[in-house]
Order: C-alpha cells, then sequence, then structure tokens
C-alpha cells in the first residue's frame, strides 16, 4: 500500500516540530552547569521518562518485534536483570555521585584513584559509546528507507542533521524534555499498532493467543541449566543487572542524566521509576512480534532480515495515518537515542579531556567548544552508521555486544572504587585493561553468550584489580596533577 501524502504530511510536522521544539532552550544555556546538566532543576520524572528513552533506540522497537517473531518472550528474563541492576546503583553508586560537584561519572574515578584513571575510563567510554550508536543510527536507516524511499546513506544524514541542531542549541535540556515528548509519541505509536494488529487478525486476540501458544511463543521463563543460551533465567537475571549496572551507572549517557535530578532523592526515584517503565516496554515490543508471527505466519528470512518485519509492516498494512504516525514514532525514539548519545559523547570530551589540559579557559570558549564538540561527534556518528550498512545481523544484538565490551571493565573500576580502600590506581589500570581483553577474547573467540561477558569482565577486572594492589602500593592524592 505505501504511505501517501497525509503519512508524509504527519512526519513531516513530527521533524519540524520537535527539532523546533528543541531549540527553545537554546537561551537559557549560558555556563556548562546548564548546557550538559540543564542547571540540576529536572523533576524526576522527566528525568525517569528520558531515561527510558536514552536506552529505546530504534534497536529496541524494529529489533525486539523480530527477536520475539523468530524466539518467544525470553529476552524479558533480561529485562528483569535491567530493573535489578537500578536497585544496586541505587544503594551503591548514587551516593558517591551526589558527593559534591560532578559533570560526568569519571569524575568519581579521578577523585578516587587519579587522573590518569579517569582518562583511560573517558576515553573507553568515548570509544565505545560512538561504536554502539553508529550501529544504533544505522538501525535509523531501515525504517526511513524502507518508508521514504530516500536510500541509506540519504536517511541517516536526515535524522542525524536534525537531531544535531536542537541538541546543538539547547543541551541536555532540550535533549531530556524531547525525549520526554519522544517517549509520548512512540509508546503511544506502538500502543496503536498492537490494537491495530489485534482488528487484522481473524478472531483477535483470542485467535492471535492460539497461535503463540501453539507456537511455544509464550514462553517467558527458560530454567534450563546450561552457561551457552543467551536467555536462560539464570544468564538473563544475572547478566541483564550486571549490564544495567554498567550501563546506567558508569556510562555517561545514562549518567549525566542522574546527575540533572535536583538532589539524591529525585535521581533514586527517576532510575527505580523508570525501570518499571522499561519493563512494560519491552513487554508490548515483544508482545508486538508475537502478534505479527500470528498475523503472517512466515518464516522471518521472507522479509530479508527481522528488523524489517515491523517497518514493513507499517508501510504496507496500516491505514493511512497510522502509518505515518508510527512511522514518526520510530523515529522518535532514533533521535532521542542520537541527542542523548551527541550531548554524552560531547560532555565527556570537554570536561574530562579539554577542560582538564586548558583549566584557564573561561566559560564562554568552553561553551563554544562543546557545542563545536557536538557537531563533531555527529559527523563521528555518521561515517560509523554508513559503515554500518549491510554488516551488521539482528540489530538489537550487536549494538547490545557492543557496548558489552567495555562495560564489564568499567563497572569492574567503579566498583573498586567504590567498595575498597586498598586498591591503588596502577592496580585498578591493570585490572581494567585485563578485563577489556577478557571480554575482547570472549567476543571475537568464544560462544559465550553476550549476556555473560559484562559478568566475566567485570569479575576478572575486580579480582586482578584487588589482587595486583599488593605489587602497587602508591595511592593517588587529591590535588595531584
Amino acid at each position: 500500500m505505501g504511505l501517501n501524502a497525509l503519512d508524509f504530511a504527519i512526519i513531516a510536522v513530527y521533524l519540524v516540530g520537535i527539532t523546533l521544539f528543541g531549540m527553545r532552550f537554546r537561551k537559557r544555556q549560558r555556563t556548562l552547569r546548564d548546557y550538559f546538566l540543564a542547571g540540576r532543576d529536572i523533576p524526576w520524572w522527566a528525568i525517569a521518562l528520558s531515561i527510558v528513552a536514552a536506552e529505546t533506540s530504534t534497536l529496541t522497537i524494529i529489533s525486539i518485534p523480530g527477536l520475539a517473531y523468530d524466539t518467544n518472550l525470553t529476552f524479558l528474563q533480561v529485562v528483569m536483570g535491567y530493573v535489578i541492576g537500578r536497585f544496586i546503583i541505587s544503594f551503591v553508586l548514587l551516593p558517591h555521585y551526589f558527593r559534591g560537584e560532578l559533570f560526568t561519572a569519571y569524575e568519581l574515578i579521578e577523585r578516587r584513584f587519579g587522573p590518569r584513571l579517569r582518562t583511560l575510563t573517558s576515553g573507553l567510554f568515548l570509544l565505545t559509546r560512538a561504536a554502539a550508536e553508529g550501529v544504533r543510527v544505522y538501525a535509523v536507516s531501515i525504517v526511513v528507507s524502507i518508508a521514504l524511499g530516500t536510500g541509506e546513506i540519504a536517511s541517516i544524514a536526515i535524522i542525524t542533521v536534525l537531531t544535531l541542531i536542537y541538541t546543538f542549541e539547547g543541551g541536555l535540556a532540550a535533549v531530556i524534555w524531547t525525549d520526554v515528548v519522544q517517549t509520548g509519541i512512540y509508546v503511544g505509536g506502538t500502543l496503536v499498532g498492537v490494537f491495530t494488529i489485534i482488528h487484522y487478525v481473524p478472531g483477535g486476540w483470542t485467535h492471535i493467543h492460539q497461535i503463540a501458544a501453539a507456537s511455544g511463543k509464550l514462553q517467558v521463563f527458560d530454567f534450563t541449566p546450561t552457561f551457552w543460551k543467551p536467555y536462560t533465567f539464570w544468564a538473563g537475571v544475572i547478566g541483564g543487572a550486571f549490564l544495567t549496572t554498567a550501563s546506567h551507572g558508569t556510562d555517561q549517557l545514562i549518567v549525566q542524566r542522574l546527575l540533572a535530578a535536583r538532589n539524591q532523592r529525585q535521581s533514586v526515584a527517576a532510575l527505580l521509576s523508570s525501570g518499571g517503565a522499561i519493563l512494560f516496554q519491552f513487554s508490548l515490543f515483544l508482545l508486538l512480534g508475537v502478534m505479527l508471527f500470528a498475523y503472517y505466519m512466515l518464516p522471518s528470512a521472507h522479509f530479508g532480515k527481522p528488523d524489517r518485519i515491523y517497518p514493513t509492516f507499517i508501510v504496507t498494512r496500516m491505514p493511512h495515518g497510522i502509518s505515518g504516525l508510527l512511522i514518526a514514532a520510530i523515529l522518535a525514539a532514533a533521535m532521542s537515542n542520537l541527542s542523548a548519545a551527541l550531548n554524552s559523547l560531547s560532555s565527556s570530551t570537554i570536561l574530562d579531556f579539554y577542560a582538564r589540559l586548558r583549566p584557564q579557559t573561561d566559560e564562554g570558549r568552553k561553551m563554544r567548544l562543546s557545542r563545536l564538540s557536538t557537531v563533531m561527534w555527529a559527523a563521528v556518528l555518521f561515517i560509523l552508521a554508513v559503515l554500518s550498512l549491510r554488516r551488521v545481523g539482528r540489530v538489537v544484538e550487536v549494538g547490545l555486544q557492543i557496548a558489552s565490551i567495555a562495560y564489564g571493565a568499567l563497572l569492574g573500576v567503579f566498583l573498586l572504587g567504590v567498595l575498597t580502600r586498598r586498591t591503588t590506581q596502577n592496580a585498578a589500570m591493570a585490572g581494567m585493561v585485563c578485563g577489556f581483553v577478557t571480554e575482547i577474547y570472549l567476543w571475537q573467540f568464544t560462544a559465550v553468550p553476550w549476556t555473560w561477558w559484562v559478568a566475566l569482565g567485570t569479575v576478572v577486572t575486580f579480582i586482578v584489580g584487588y589482587a595486583a594492589s599488593s605489587v602497587w602500593k602508591e595511592q593517588y592524592s587529591p590535588g595531584e596533577g
């Protein structure tokens, strides 16, 4: 059926409207505290929705339904781990972040260990976050090229430029408040999609449930005692908890939002409430995939890739108007995630590197360089997304795998910092290198499921770092260069 003028009008109104809305926040950005922490004046509920949006990229919306279409609902076990990880962060890491005025996660590392380890951790964040975001931006091209027929590279360019405009102008405040709007759009759009599929399948939900149950699509728990399956209860809950503790507790993408809260109590409220929202959201996307299976009853290879199933359904089967709304919803998730990445990459670049090398630079120049850094990272992510074309499989798993490569090393170092007193900077660096090499090895040379990588990398980092402290006795003192 394809999109018509009404669909294109809805998409255009969304793209223009959200860009103009984000630009409204420029006038409030006078200092780095305003630009990167939104003046620390964001209510907890807005931060919660922004956290949900930041971890919900196009990968989630198009790839999670494809995953359920091919398998079942066992990915929810990983999401349960996501919720557990939020409680760990709230009690173990957040109290340390709110002792003093921190702008980035890696300032905590310098305060505990020293400047060299801060450089190492923030550098690792920049490299792995950029690589993971490149895959996420690539996922946008799947949707836009199907919907608009613009070609993959042009599709990536359109979204990157529009997102850059309001992120460049409005900083974190623009990112968070556009996230709030975009979360409502893509969740509402997905609910519309669910009810539309129910209407299309003869017999409605009753028939969908019968088909799904008969095909084993409704299985949530898998207690198989094996180490080699990615979505068992053990791998899901344990691996998901480690993954979220790392991604939400050590990654500047999320920590930046937590630091923008008015106080620690509101930061905890934002983080924990986002857990309930993310559980609902992933359940919704997985259910959507099961319903699409009941509708099509075809192998995913029929669509080329599982990630193309939901976008294809939207463009070819949805009524006009609704299809435009759903494409806009997917673009909303893409733009919210990309804006978060641009702002966090820029903040770490300026605050963890430039401002330390040029401490006498005035605030005005730092602001100009912050915006320039945002543009630079937009160009980098565009290039990485183009390089990802036709080189990835199911994009949600590829994105999680790339992010997981560094998370174990980062989490291990943070835990050494907050749980031990004897660990020294050199010892922590040795542990971090060993943990990172371990995760590279797991990724390239083993069949160990990605859900275990962060847990194993964290354990290796922590044990090596703690044991090596008996060799390196030096201790960093605040004020050292």
